[in-house]
C-alpha cells in the first residue's frame, strides 16, 4: 500500500488546540447575526437546523421569521394542520423536511407533553432527525459534546487534511466524523460546530475560497499544496434526467378548477396539483394529458388550447410541464383515491403547490374573470 492511500486509514490528529483556539476568535468576529443563534430555544434551533438543511441562509431566513411568529413553540406548531404547515414552507423545498418535522411535533405533543429532547440520543430517536440534525441541536442548545458534520464542515475538513478519497462512501463518511470528533472544542461544542460551518459558509467556499482571510491556512494542507478547490473529491456525477410532463386545467360549470392532494408518503407529499404525469415514449403532451386525467381522476375531458408550457428542475430531474385548457365532458364526480377539491381562483393561496404549479396558478389568476 503506497503512503498517499494508507493516509486515508489513519487518524490525524495534526489540528490541536490552537486552530480551535484561533477559530473561535475569527468567529467572534465575524458571525453573522442570525436569529436563531440569539435564542437558546431547542425549538428555534430545531426549526432553523432543519430549514437550513441543502439551503442558503438568505433564502431560509425569512421562512424561519414567519414560522417563529406563527408557530412560537413546538405545541404551536404540532396543533397545526399540515395544509397550513405546508403552505407557509412553499417555496423551501424538499418537502420531506417539513412532513418530518411536523410529524415529530406531534410525537413530541402526544408522548413527551411537549418536552423537547435532552440529549443528543433523543433527538436522533425523532422521525425525520438524522445525526447531523442531532448533533446541532444537542451541542447547541445543550452544550452536548457533538461534533456535527455538514457540508460546509466537509469541505473545511477535506482541504484540511488534504483528504483526496471520494467523500461520499461509507468509509470517508466515517473518517471525516473521526476529524470532526478529534477538533471539537468539548468545552464550547455549540460555539465551536457553528464556527466550522460559518467557516465554510464565509471563507472556505466550493469556488474562490479567500485562504489569506482563514484563520486555519497554517494548518490546511490543500493550502499548502495550493489546490484547496480540489476538495473535496465527489464521484462524477451522474446525467440529470429530464421528463415531459402534461397536466389538464379541468373547470366545472361554476369556473372552479379541479386540484388534488399528492399522498403524504410522496415526494412532494401532501401538497396540491393538477391531475397529470408523465408523457409516455411515442405519446404527445395532449394524448398523455387526456390519458392522464381520466386515469387519475375518472373525468372524461376533451383537451383543447395549451395554456403555457414551465420548465423546472428540482434536486435529481428536470421537467418541462406542458398545461392544457381541459372542457369537461362527464359531470360525474371524480373517482380519485385522492383528496380532490373544486376551487375558486380567488382561494389558491389556501393551498400548498409545488413550485411548478405555483408558476401556472399565478399565470391563471390574472386571467379576465
Amino acid at each position: 500500500m503506497s503512503t498517499k492511500s494508507r493516509s486515508h486509514t489513519l487518524i490525524d490528529t495534526h489540528l490541536g488546540t490552537a486552530a480551535s483556539s484561533r477559530l473561535a476568535s475569527w468567529f467572534a468576529r465575524n458571525r453573522r447575526p442570525l436569529p436563531w443563534r440569539e435564542s437558546k430555544d431547542p425549538w428555534h434551533i430545531w426549526l432553523s437546523e432543519v430549514m437550513l438543511q441543502q439551503t442558503r441562509v438568505e433564502q431560509g431566513l425569512p421562512y424561519f421569521e414567519r414560522f417563529v411568529e406563527r408557530f412560537p413553540s413546538v405545541k404551536d406548531f404540532a396543533a397545526a394542520d399540515l395544509d397550513e404547515v405546508l403552505r407557509l414552507w412553499e417555496g423551501l423545498g424538499y418537502y420531506s423536511r417539513c412532513r418530518n418535522l411536523h410529524k415529530a411535533a406531534r410525537l413530541i405533543v402526544e408522548d413527551h407533553d411537549g418536552e423537547l429532547p435532552s440529549s443528543f440520543d433523543g433527538w436522533l430517536a425523532l422521525p425525520g432527525v438524522g445525526p447531523y440534525t442531532a448533533a446541532a441541536v444537542s451541542s447547541i442548545a445543550l452544550g452536548e459534546a457533538k461534533a456535527v458534520v455538514d457540508g460546509n464542515v466537509i469541505r473545511v475538513l477535506t482541504r484540511l487534511h488534504a483528504f483526496d478519497a471520494p467523500v461520499d462512501t461509507s468509509a470517508a463518511k466515517r473518517q471525516i466524523q473521526t476529524w470532526a470528533d478529534q477538533f471539537l472544542d468539548v468545552d464550547l461544542p455549540g460555539m465551536h460546530n457553528e464556527a466550522v460551518m460559518e467557516l465554510g459558509a464565509l471563507v472556505c467556499q466550493p469556488t474562490n475560497p479567500d485562504c489569506q482571510a482563514c484563520p486555519l491556512n497554517a494548518d490546511c494542507r490543500a493550502n499548502q499544496q495550493e489546490r484547496p478547490t480540489d476538495f473535496p473529491v465527489k464521484k462524477k456525477k451522474k446525467a440529470v434526467p429530464h421528463y415531459d410532463i402534461a397536466v389538464g386545467i379541468v373547470r366545472d360549470q361554476a369556473s372552479r378548477i379541479y386540484i388534488q392532494q399528492r399522498d403524504t408518503d410522496s415526494m412532494l407529499g401532501g401538497l396540491w396539483e393538477f391531475p397529470g404525469g408523465k408523457v409516455e415514449p411515442g405519446e404527445s403532451p395532449q394524448e398523455a394529458c387526456l390519458r392522464e386525467v381520466l386515469e387519475e381522476t375518472g373525468m372524461e375531458v376533451q383537451v383543447t388550447e395549451p395554456i403555457t408550457t414551465i420548465k423546472h428542475a428540482y434536486s435529481h430531474f428536470r421537467i418541462t410541464m406542458h398545461a392544457f385548457e381541459c372542457v369537461l365532458l362527464s359531470e360525474n364526480a371524480s373517482s380519485s383515491n385522492q383528496p380532490n377539491l373544486w376551487i375558486a381562483r380567488e382561494s389558491f393561496a389556501d393551498y400548498a403547490f409545488p413550485r411548478a404549479n405555483r408558476r401556472l396558478l399565478d399565470l391563471l389568476a390574472k386571467e379576465p374573470r
